[in-house]
Parts: structure tokens; C-alpha cells; sequence
């Protein structure tokens, strides 16, 4: 397992088109997290210009599968995504820990 980050970029009119679509996305969302796929997910404050996912998965294809099928990426909400493999060394769910010596 491998952890990844699909990180969107926003238009610039997200927050007032969102409303919407946002029942399906959640639904979408909280589906992939019941599945064990998804461990976090929102967008980003002040400004609200981009949101960020974290997936962990065998590889990245459950994330780009997400962001593929995702009421706000076809409806056009979503300026940009992609998904960048994170490596995570510190806390409890962390994949790769490294402690200080």
C-alpha cells in the first residue's frame, strides 16, 4: 500500500456552483472512505482555490478513478487535478515512520 494525494485546483467560482453537486460528491466521497480507500478530503480555506484528498491504495489508479467519476471534476468545477504519491513518515497512520534517535 502506498499513500497519495489527489490534489484539485479550483475554479474560481467553486464555492457558489458547488451546492448543487456537493449531496454526490459526499456521497461518492464517504463511499471510497467506508471502502478504506479515502482517509481525508476538503478544500482548502481562504482562499478556496484548491482541495486535497488523501488515498492509500495499491496504486494510483484509485485516486485518479475518484477524481475521473467526481461530480465536481465533470461538471467542471475542478480547473485542474492530480495525484502525487506521498510519503508519510510521521503519526499513527504513517507508512514509512521515522522516529528522531
Amino acid at each position: 500500500m502506498k499513500d497519495y494525494l489527489l490534489i484539485y485546483e479550483l475554479e474560481p467560482d467553486y464555492p457558489e456552483r458547488r451546492a448543487p453537486l456537493r449531496a454526490e460528491h459526499l456521497q461518492k466521497a464517504w463511499a471510497a472512505a467506508a471502502r478504506g480507500e479515502l482517509f481525508m478530503g476538503g478544500a482548502l480555506a481562504e482562499p478556496m482555490d484548491s482541495a486535497v484528498l488523501w488515498f492509500r491504495a495499491e496504486s494510483p489508479a484509485v485516486a485518479e478513478a475518484f477524481a475521473r467519476e467526481d461530480p465536481y471534476v465533470v461538471n467542471g468545477l475542478v480547473r485542474r487535478w492530480r495525484v502525487r504519491e506521498w510519503t508519510t513518515v510521521v503519526g499513527e497512520q504513517a507508512l514509512n515512520p521515522v522516529r528522531p534517535s
